[in-house]
């Protein structure tokens, strides 16, 4: 699925929509994956390494959940063994500056 499929939405009406973003972002390993997804492509190899917690097992969960939300997308290339890299849509991009603010908000508050 390329870049230009993801047409962002203008709502009729603004609904109470906090639970649909935590649904998107609120796993576990969720925002440690869009951390380092923010800086560039990355492989499964190299998420596991800047993520040392993370079990390979979870690690594929978060990744299936997040592109099956739309906020990332799966590359995979015909080499040997296959090649998979990882990369944010514009949806997950756009994921960035709420983030940041609440990265902002905990080193005020905690």
């Amino acid at each position: 699925m390329s870049a230009n499929n993801y047409i962002p939405k203008v709502p009729a009406v603004i609904d109470c929509n906090i639970e649909k973003t935590l649904d998107v972002i609120g796993g576990k390993w969720a925002f440690l994956v869009l951390r380092e997804l923010f800086c560039e492509k990355r492989r499964f190899g190299e998420l596991q390494r800047l993520i040392p917690s993370v079990s390979p097992r979870a690690l594929t969960s978060t990744l299936r959940h997040l592109e099956g939300q739309g906020v990332l997308e799966r590359h995979v290339f015909p080499t040997v063994p296959v090649t998979v890299e990882y990369s944010l849509t514009p949806k997950g991009v756009d994921l960035h500056q709420i983030l940041h603010e609440m990265k902002l908000w905990a080193a005020k508050w905690t």
